[in-house]
């Protein structure tokens, strides 16, 4: 794979950017930065911290993002719990690797990393058993409605929100400035990265130039990008970041 002179935009958050602007230095690629979305707390932690005084009640522990596990992680310690839950599902490999990292052992991947899959992939366990899902305040309802009408208890508890970085809106008012700026590529890591992006082109007053590539990371994030009406130029064979870097680097050859 070579990359070589390519300009990619990266519209991750700031501290996720880094793995995939690794990655696409390494092929000769030059990553270029401004983020879309920025992770915030929740609202309130009360629905995780209260979750977690009883983690061991539950039958499963779900997470739905390297995030989640990270905000799971520091509210535990928060609360200085040892207790570890007796299985635990994830939504992909990446997820994993962060369980994985703060000692947990992981039960269950599903065969594609969407919420669907995960779903579908839990539901001979639902029935009467009891469910801990911790996910983004802005999450699809998909896991809990399926593991629910197959007869599971599912406690839902916000870990994160995420918001539009407010000082990308300038960034990308001087990135677009001037066609030689503009990126080969722009990849799109979620849903809310591509809504974040197009909200943060329409307050600037910029359009995307229809000569850019639009790489997205999976189908969920292609839907949301077709829903704003942009056509996806490309989509990762997996959600997973090898993938989405594999669709361009074949997309370029």
């Amino acid at each position: 794979m070579s990359l070589k002179n390519k300009r990619i935009l990266i519209t991750r958050s700031r501290h996720q950017a880094s793995e995939l602007a690794t990655q696409l230095e390494a092929l000769g690629a030059t990553p270029i930065l401004i983020p879309a979305i920025e992770i915030i707390p929740p609202t309130s932690f009360s629905a995780l911290d209260a979750a977690l005084t009883c983690l061991r009640t539950y039958d499963w522990l779900i997470l739905t993002s390297a995030n989640a596990v990270e905000a799971f992680h520091r509210r535990a310690q928060f609360q200085h719990l040892t207790q570890l839950p007796k299985k635990i599902a994830v939504i992909g490999p990446a997820t994993a690797r962060a369980a994985n990292a703060i000692g947990l052992t992981v039960d269950l991947i599903p065969p594609r990393y969407i919420s669907e899959s995960l779903a579908e992939a839990l539901l001979p366990e639902a029935a009467g058993k009891s469910f801990l899902l911790v996910r983004a305040a802005e999450a699809r309802d998909t896991v809990p409605e399926a593991l629910t009408a197959a007869g599971a208890t599912v406690t839902v508890a916000e870990a994160y929100s995420n918001q539009i970085p407010p000082d990308s809106v300038s960034a990308l008012r001087s990135f677009f400035s001037d066609p030689a700026n503009y990126p080969d590529v722009i990849t799109f890591t979620s849903a809310s990265t591509a809504r974040n992006l197009i909200a943060l082109l329409d307050t600037a007053n910029l359009t995307l130039p229809s000569q850019i590539s639009l790489a997205s990371i999976g189908p969920i994030t292609s839907q949301a990008l077709r829903e704003l009406g942009y056509e996806p130029t490309i989509e990762a064979a997996e959600p997973t970041i090898p993938a989405l870097i594999q669709s361009i680097a074949d997309l370029k050859e």
